[in-house]
């Protein structure tokens, strides 16, 4: 670290996507690293999520762009449809977009089991454990400490010092919720998903994302293997949405239990569009878990002298507009660029926090209103019985610009991400 007296050293609290990858990048620039990770084992779980352009950017200068195009789905287009499967909105992504980089939908397991093997690799031994949950930390003249247990018994299984913490320990943030006692809960949006993956026959151009329906009822659709495209088949990731009559986040202990199909199934009954059957995906499934879709208000502030929070412990948003791993993965990237870059580990936390907070408090927001989906919506409303051709319910330009303003707020757009790797 540019002008540090010794190298720097870091606790990372939480082995998830952004933890990894703040790891990744932490020791890149010449950071030590610890990671505790409070699952016993490491193993691929999960449903698909995709990745936008610029984190995967960050992904290949990690040296991971091999094992992620072997592995996901470069994503080649985004539609949108009403709840007829009539066709609202449809463009280009990643490098068929012209992005220099691109977009990928993969498996949140698949994601998460080559971020570790890389972590593996690359730290050294005995860098990142498992099975320990933090109990405490705190901080003093010499700089941050935590208390760690083990996951099943309790008993007290390390302590660690560091020159600061990292908080990636995700939505249930037992850091966040020190500095934020009076938080509550998640706050509830009035809409539970239902998530699973289905093995089928292409769709579309194989490589296709669909999002289908409107504010109160969607389907989100999109294959997330490459092994299985490559052998004419598709792994294909889907989330089912309502919403239900709930005034309160269903308990925590509900969250991503196993749930029968006809729990939310005969709404959806009716949705074949000829080229995508949703009752055949549902059906598909082999288990199918629920999820209520909810986030947190944007924070004053994250850093709290050494200790800051990264991903979805910093700012977890509704799943809209495929952003909650990216901006984990922008987390990570700018935290380690700015420890590289100042001179103090404490002006380091502030530019990182100046940099990512106003960010991704602005795509938690616009996710509130819907991001990209309120396309969706708007046709709903505008045309509850569908339409002969979308540019007499809204028009192109409304369109291209409800898409291109989100690109911009999320910070995915098109000459930003080409600029940043052209910088690199």
């Amino acid at each position: 670290m540019t002008g540090s007296a010794k190298p720097a050293k870091a606790i990372i609290v939480g082995g998830g996507i952004g933890g990894l990858v703040a790891a990744l990048c932490l020791h890149r620039a010449g950071v030590a690293v610890e990671v505790y990770e409070a699952a016993r084992e490491v193993r691929p779980l999960g449903v698909g999520i995709n990745l936008q352009p610029h984190s995967v950017r960050i992904l290949h200068e990690l040296g991971l762009e091999h094992e992620l195009a072997a592995t996901a789905i470069e994503t080649a287009e985004l539609i949108y449809v009403n709840k007829f499967g009539q066709h609202i909105w449809q463009e280009p992504r990643g490098r068929g977009a012209g992005y220099v980089v691109p977009q990928y939908s993969i498996h949140r397991g698949e994601l998460q089991m080559i971020l570790y093997r890389a972590a593996l690799a690359e730290l050294p031994e005995g860098s990142v454990r498992t099975g320990q949950v933090l109990a405490d930390f705190g901080e003093d003249a010499q700089g941050v400490h935590a208390r760690f247990v083990d996951r099943d018994s309790g008993a007290e299984v390390a302590t660690a010092r560091g020159d600061f913490l990292v908080a990636a320990d995700g939505i249930h943030s037992t850091v966040r919720r020190r500095f934020y006692p009076d938080e509550g809960e998640p706050k509830f949006s009035g809409r539970i998903l239902w998530r699973a993956t289905t093995e089928t026959t292409p769709f579309l151009t194989g490589r296709s994302m669909v999002w289908a329906g409107h504010d109160n009822q969607k389907f989100v659709c999109y294959p997330i293997s490459e092994p299985a495209r490559r052998q004419s088949r598709s792994l294909v990731n889907w989330i089912a949405e309502l919403r239900v009559p709930l005034d309160s986040t269903p308990p925590r202990t509900d969250w991503n239990r196993r749930v029968e199909k006809s729990v939310f199934r005969a709404p959806f009954e009716s949705w074949d569009f000829g080229w995508l059957s949703v009752p055949k995906l549902i059906d598909g499934a082999e288990a199918v878990y629920e999820f209520p879709m909810v986030d947190r208000d944007p924070l004053p502030r994250w850093t709290h002298g050494r200790v800051t929070l990264l991903g979805d412990a910093a700012h977890p948003m509704y799943p809209v507009g495929s952003n909650g791993a990216s901006q984990a993965i922008l987390d990570a990237r700018e935290l380690a660029d700015q420890l590289a870059a100042q001179t103090s580990i404490d002006a380091a936390l502030a530019s990182y926090e100046a940099a990512r907070r106003p960010a991704t408090g602005a795509v938690v927001l616009a996710n509130r209103k819907g991001g990209p989906d309120r396309v969706l919506q708007l046709a709903e409303e505008r045309a509850p019985n569908g339409f002969a051709n979308i540019e007499d319910v809204i028009p192109r330009a409304e369109l291209e610009s409800i898409a291109q303003s989100y690109k911009q707020t999320a910070g995915f757009d098109r000459d930003t991400v080409n600029r940043s790797a052209a910088a690199k």
